[in-house]
């Protein structure tokens, strides 16, 4: 998530937790054992059902978010084992530190290596970040005056590389809140209405992948995605123009249609059709501004 300080980036990131489906009891036994190893289980609490959200101060080192020390320990990355991972300022992370969060994201493990042992962690996350669009905040705010040089703003965001960006499904764009919808009164859409569409959704995916390890769209390995992401031909027309003309890579590629294939189970549809991969298309603003 990208936007000004104050539109709303961290409450939408606490919020995503309550419009997650329930732990199954496979995932409730995975993030126990974790959080067992780390000593982190309350005698009240013997099985953790509720998906975790961590968000770690972006000063932590990546011993404390991948894991790690003389005896290997699970870091914050398999802390968020089956839940969310929240990485707020993303930018101001250490460069060092994001990069080794690549492997983990790919393969949904990480292995930590001594001398005399080898331990393997489960990190299946949905990783969350958000970060200003410059160095103070205000690029492109149609009220504040942004005083940063377009060098600033170059070094600010290439402090996030390009390969940790394109193994992030979503980019959006969150603008300052009006005060129009701030003093609104009105009743909007709750998390448990909207927890029950993505809770449907999922279970369209669980016949989906049954029999099978693979429990999300975002699991999909690459022979699923020929299977079950084939869009129509109005659809596959305008993902080759896109393609071309951004240069994405295959990873982005593959996302699109991933977050493709979600939208069309969102809304009920069997096909992939054309307005769902343009509305996928749209989540990489970080792609069109390359």
């Amino acid at each position: 998530m990208i936007g000004p300080p104050g539109s709303g980036k961290t409450m939408l990131a606490r919020r995503i937790p309550s419009i997650l489906p329930p732990m199954l009891f496979e995932e409730a036994i995975e993030t126990t054992k974790v959080y067992s190893v780390m000593g982190l289980l309350e005698r009240e609490h013997a099985l953790i059902s509720t998906r975790p959200f961590r968000s770690p101060h972006h000063t932590i080192s990546d011993v404390g978010l991948i894991g790690g020390s003389n005896t290997p320990k699970p870091g914050e990355v398999s802390l968020s084992h089956n839940g969310v991972l929240f990485l707020d300022e993303l930018p101001e992370f250490k460069q060092h530190v994001l990069e080794v969060l690549r492997q983990p994201m790919e393969d949904g493990r990480v292995t930590i290596s001594r001398a005399l042992s080898s331990v393997t962690y489960p990190s299946r996350i949905m990783l969350v970040a958000a970060m200003n669009p410059c160095p103070c905040g205000y690029l492109s705010d149609p009220i504040h005056q942004c005083s940063c040089t377009p060098l600033m703003i170059h070094r600010y965001r290439s402090r996030v590389s390009g390969p940790l960006l394109d193994r992030i499904d979503i980019h959006i764009e969150v603008p300052a809140v009006k005060y129009r919808d701030l003093a609104d009164r009105g009743e909007s859409e709750s998390s448990a209405a909207i927890g029950a569409r993505v809770a449907q959704s999922r279970e369209v995916q669980k016949e989906r992948f049954k029999g099978t390890k693979v429990r999300s769209n975002a699991q999909m390995t690459a022979r699923m995605i020929r299977k079950f992401c084939d869009p129509d031909a109005a659809g596959s027309r305008m993902l080759e123009v896109v393609t071309d003309r951004l240069g994405l890579s295959a990873r982005s590629y593959t996302r699109i249609l991933k977050v493709a294939r979600t939208i069309a189970d969102l809304e009920g549809s069997e096909s992939i059709q054309e307005r769902h991969i343009s509305e996928a298309i749209q989540y990489r603003s970080l792609d069109r501004k390359t």
